[in-house]
């Protein structure tokens, strides 16, 4: 191999890393909630559900602006700076007071997090040859996903030593991919002469965001019709219109909106958002079930999620070889099967602690379901973006990943207080995950007609 090659592929491995440590730390405290609450005083999901939600809510926000800045002042900075804010919020977590300390800390986390994530992609696609691109933008998904489903397997070892230690974790691994990215991450600039682009709309994105999961988070405890409520998702519903009028008025806005009219990046970030309103609940809702109704420890539970996982590489490696169908059909594959584990899941679990019988099959469906679907979703988003805006349009994809992910729990959290039996409660969790995923399927293959009716548009024009 020559030094280029050899150069490359340490850079991919660096990119890719980090996109795998950004995953794991999002879902890694799954298996610690138990843990963090007995050590703060509190049992409360609602509260404690904000030590995920915080951190993804100020991530999908800052994904776009951020993602922007990147494309415009380089890169390689943004992709360091966000490393760095992320060590060190890292550490500063496992050093929190208290749970709203904790929060705090996320915050930060989230925003180093959301500079590096899509400039990883940007500089990533920016650094394979264009045939290469679709493939090294599924490896980048594939890592984030095999991340996000063994967050609980790593945190159920964690935890055993303390709950500090689950963020601790990243403190090494961050200072390694700093110092390699520094020496083997080329830089790549774009757009250096652009306008700023608009920080004030993602301010607002991430408050309508927060107001809407605030309101979701809480209806059961302060009511569904309760001024504070109903107060929440006016503020959500006003935000979003204040920032859909400013992506179209703006000079420099968050979301370019020639991104949104490309029919199959609209299309698969719609698909990209019901499956991981899906994917959130699916992981958290099993962590849930078998620690607090089956007993499980959290070494015992991470072990017993550790299964799936396995699945997904495997999963999207076959598939990449042998399936010569279009994206979109694998994205509709892998999301109907999700959804089957999800009714399966639903019909076959009991009261009684039965793991191999009512959650291993179920388990091992989800993770060939999340192969198939997430690699080809983020791949099918950025395959027709132009590489000056690929940290833009990455970030788009990856904040339709994340307010999924928010909504999905926030959505659970709701329904796992409605104060019916523990049995029924998660069941119609299940079943709620289960559409999701089937809406994410429709949307792949209505993906894969616009494409078609496209195609089919300009053929005609061509010979006309």
């Amino acid at each position: 191999m020559d030094s280029h090659s050899q150069k490359t592929g340490l850079a991919v491995t660096v990119l890719t890393g980090a996109a795998f440590l950004a995953s794991l730390d999002l879902f890694i405290v799954n298996v610690a909630f138990d843990e963090i609450g007995r050590s703060f005083g509190t049992a409360s999901l609602g509260r404690l559900s904000w030590i995920l939600n915080a951190y993804a809510v100020v991530y999908a926000a800052l994904l776009l602006p951020l993602g922007r800045l990147t494309d415009r002042y380089g890169r390689k900075f943004g992709f360091v700076a966000g490393m760095v804010v992320f060590t060190l919020a890292s550490l500063a977590c496992g050093f929190a007071p208290g749970v709203w300390w904790l929060v705090g800390f996320r915050v930060v986390q989230a925003v180093g997090a959301a500079a590096m994530t899509p400039a990883s992609l940007g500089l990533l696609l920016a650094a394979l040859a264009p045939e290469k691109r679709a493939g090294g933008a599924r490896l980048w998904a594939m890592t984030g996903a095999v991340a996000a489903a063994f967050g609980p397997a790593v945190g159920g070892g964690l935890v055993q030593i303390s709950w500090e230690t689950a963020f601790w974790i990243n403190v090494p691994i961050g200072i390694l991919l700093i110092a390699m990215a520094i020496r083997v991450v080329p830089d790549v600039r774009h757009n250096a002469d652009a306008p700023r682009p608009d920080l004030v709309g993602g301010l607002i994105l991430a408050v309508a965001i927060a107001a809407l999961v605030l309101g979701l988070v809480q209806g059961n405890d302060w009511g569904w019709s309760s001024v504070h409520v109903i107060t929440a998702w006016a503020a959500a519903a006003i935000g979003v219109a204040v920032f859909a009028w400013l992506i179209t008025h703006h000079p420099a806005p968050v979301i370019d909106p020639a991104l949104l009219r490309v029919p199959t990046f609209a299309w698969a970030n719609v698909a990209q958002l019901l499956f991981n309103v899906a994917f959130g609940v699916g992981l958290l809702s099993r962590v849930l079930w078998m620690q607090e109704e089956w007993g499980y420890s959290a070494v015992r539970t991470g072990l017993a999620v550790a299964v799936g996982p396995v699945f997904v590489p495997i999963t999207s490696l076959l598939a990449t070889r042998y399936l010569r169908i279009p994206p979109a059909f694998m994205i509709a594959l892998g999301s109907g099967l999700f959804g089957a584990s999800a009714l399966w899941q639903a019909l076959a679990t009991g009261e009684q602690p039965a793991y191999l019988t009512e959650m291993l099959g179920p388990w091992v469906v989800s993770g060939i379901g999340v192969g198939l679907a997430m690699p080809n979703l983020v791949a099918a988003a950025t395959a027709a973006l132009p590489p000056h805006q690929a940290a833009t349009g990455s970030g788009v994809v990856n904040m339709g990943r994340q307010v999924g992910m928010v909504l999905g729990t926030s959505v659970m959290v709701a329904l796992l207080g409605a104060g019916l039996p523990s049995l029924t409660r998660f069941q119609h969790v299940w079943v709620f995950m289960a559409a999701s995923a089937l809406a994410a399927a429709v949307a792949a293959l209505t993906m894969e007609w616009s494409r078609w009716r496209t195609r089919a548009a300009e053929t005609i024009a061509l010979e006309l």
